[in-house]
């Protein structure tokens, strides 16, 4: 069936979105326990060294390992609240509508992407 003329995916299709994002949330929930985690190990570890030039390097690896673990955790977050305010949509009504269109996002698009709230002709559009 087409999408030309669809203003909204019917239950059924949103009920199939709904099954692929809290798959991804879950995923996305572990992962970023598993970030929290490492981060959390590598924050204790470090004190029982003697000084010494070797360990000014490794303290600027660790460093910019914790920054990097950090900004994964941070852009994990923000997926997980992405996908959390898809599942909204979802009970709303206004999942799969472009927010700049007022088109259907198409289904291929939302599979992919999910939490996406635009079409790909709009996002194409912002570049």
């Amino acid at each position: 069936m087409s999408q030309e003329g669809k203003t909204a995916y019917s239950p059924e299709e949103l009920k199939e979105f709904e099954v692929i994002i809290l798959q991804k949330l879950a995923v996305a929930k572990e992962e970023l326990v598993s970030l929290k985690e490492t981060l959390s190990k590598k924050n204790d570890s470090g004190t029982d060294y003697t000084a010494s030039t070797s360990k000014l390097l490794e303290d600027g690896a660790d460093t910019l390992e914790r920054e990097s673990l950090s900004q994964l955790a941070a852009r994990q977050q923000k997926f997980i609240i992405n996908l959390e305010n898809a599942l909204i949509r979802i009970k709303n009504g206004t999942y799969g509508v472009c927010v700049d269109t007022g088109k259907l996002i198409s289904k291929e698009r939302l599979k992919a992407v999910p939490h996406t709230m635009h079409s790909i002709e709009a996002k194409l559009a912002k570049k």
